[in-house]
């Protein structure tokens, strides 16, 4: 999956090659980690996927496949947003 950013808006292209606008909404690490949360521009689903960058400055986006790290990326966000709320 490769990813193209503008500002806060990225142009994700799928596995079957078809683009996808997506707003940045959150960017966060959790053990030594950077992740991202996505909004697609026409939608209200966020997507929460694991990010990093190649040596040669590539960006790349992740699927988290474990349930246990996915479980505790979806709650170490959450509790961003209440810390930012409070």
């Amino acid at each position: 999956m490769n990813s193209d950013c503008e500002e806060n808006v990225l142009l994700l292209e799928d596995d079957e090659g078809q683009e996808h606008e997506f707003n940045l909404v959150y960017k966060f690490m959790m053990d030594d980690n950077e992740y991202v949360v996505l909004q697609p521009v026409d939608g209200d689903e966020q997507v929460l996927f694991k990010y990093s960058q190649n040596e040669d400055g590539e960006d790349f986006l992740y699927y988290i496949e474990e349930e246990e790290e996915w479980e505790k990326a979806v709650d170490t966000y959450q509790n961003m947003l209440s810390v930012e709320d409070a």
